[in-house]
């Protein structure tokens, strides 16, 4: 029997394969309506619940599906080219075969680790006589897209476990069953993927979304856990938070900034995603109520404020959909780009004319004032809907350079700069 999260993959293949071919009758149609405040849905989610209510001005867009086999070697080279960069940046294919690739994550002997969403495995990346060598070393987990490596032990989260597996370097054949030292997450695919960033002490942050578009969320999720994977204690750290799949600890000051994707079908250009960060314990990030600090849900305020709620440390724009996120603590960059804010942005699709698709750097202090952003990388859209790639991870390599995972594409890129 199919998994839910698989029946909803195959649902959302179906609807983008029709989508093009029956707009004109979508048209026609009532509007897609989801009866989601029960427990019944977030158990037992439809296959197309990724798709919310619809609005009569957004009324047939659905999520755009990327080549099942990633993108190949000639389609690279030629995507490569198409990639604006500041002056002095350049972009190569690091790795390509890596489907569906989602967080990075190194071995402490070089081994890059990567997650995949839908496709249930985990990869290694290894450097075999200057060639990378791509293997499956897990599959069939349920939707693994978030890695950390910790004291020689690679992490996998999948939407209800967090999995330990010692010695994950020596063992990249045979990783074995793991150990399941993380459970007390919901079970339902519907926004239930992951990401894991570690701070000092080895706990990892996990976000936990709600299971629908928007609503009053399950007690268990709209949250961001602190997770000891020794002891499995766990901690509420926020609140309030929609659908989070980046973060990282700043190094300046020890805090957890986070990426979110804010509800869709409002309109193209509201509300706007955002770069939060938690000053405190338990901090509420107003969602279902407000959305970007100061726009009431026009159905789930209820009589709710937007000054009751914690701001954004910065709007990045209505339906970016800003993922994996790090601060730039390398040598290779210019000195300017010290302690900035890398984002991988995967894009839209609850928009006429996509946006995002590309890496952004904000500058900002590490109490969060005074955020400036720019982008970095672009040129993964062309034309209103035409996705090249979508970047949704980054990570640091050794050297000061940058990887970028892009689940489209079914590739990491390194962006590397020379004077």
């Amino acid at each position: 029997m199919k998994s839910a999260f698989n029946r909803s993959v195959l649902a959302l293949a179906a609807i983008a394969m029709v989508g093009g071919v029956s707009q004109a009758s979508a048209q026609n149609k009532a509007l897609h309506s989801y009866q989601s405040g029960n427990k019944e849905f977030w158990t037992h989610p439809p296959d197309d619940w990724f798709l919310g209510d619809e609005t009569e001005a957004q009324k047939g867009l659905v999520p755009p599906s990327g080549p099942p086999t990633g993108s190949s070697e000639a389609e690279l080279d030629a995507m490569m080219k198409k990639i604006k960069l500041p002056p002095g940046f350049k972009i190569e294919v690091y790795a390509s075969g890596v489907l569906a690739a989602r967080q990075m994550a190194w071995g402490d002997k070089g081994t890059l680790f990567v997650g995949s969403f839908g496709l249930g495995n985990v990869y290694a990346i290894t450097d075999s006589g200057g060639k990378k060598e791509v293997k499956t070393i897990l599959k069939g987990l349920n939707m693994p897209t978030g890695l950390a490596f910790e004291d020689g032990a690679l992490y996998v989260i999948a939407v209800n476990q967090l999995i330990k597996y010692d010695n994950a370097e020596a063992n990249l054949g045979n990783l074995g069953a793991g150990k399941v030292v993380y459970d007390d997450m919901p079970s339902y695919a519907a926004h239930g993927w992951k990401y894991l960033a570690a701070d000092k002490d080895g706990w990892f942050y996990i976000p936990f979304g709600p299971p629908f578009n928007v609503g009053i969320p399950p007690t268990s999720v709209s949250q961001i856990r602190r997770v000891d994977p020794k002891t499995g204690n766990a901690e509420i750290v926020a609140l309030g938070v929609r659908n989070s799949v980046g973060g990282a600890v700043d190094p300046r000051s020890g805090k957890y900034w986070f990426t979110e994707n804010a509800r869709d079908w409002m309109s193209d250009d509201l509300p706007s995603d955002k770069l939060n960060m938690v000053s405190k314990m338990g901090e509420h990030f107003g969602y279902p109520y407000c959305h970007q600090g100061n726009l009431p849900d026009p159905k789930f305020a209820m009589g709710h404020e937007c000054s009751e709620f914690t701001p954004p440390v910065l709007n990045l724009g209505a339906h970016v959909a800003p993922l994996g996120m790090k601060f730039y603590t390398g040598d290779q960059f210019p000195a300017e780009y010290k302690n900035s804010i890398l984002i991988a942005e995967h894009g839209s699709w609850n928009r006429h004319k996509y946006q995002g698709g590309r890496i952004v750097r904000v500058t900002v202090g590490p109490d969060g004032k005074n955020p400036k952003e720019e982008v970095f990388a672009s040129g993964w859209i062309e034309g209103d809907q035409g996705y090249i790639g979508r970047p949704d991870d980054i990570i640091l390599d050794k050297d000061g350079s940058i990887l970028v995972a892009d689940d489209w594409a079914g590739a990491i890129y390194r962006i590397s700069y020379k004077k």
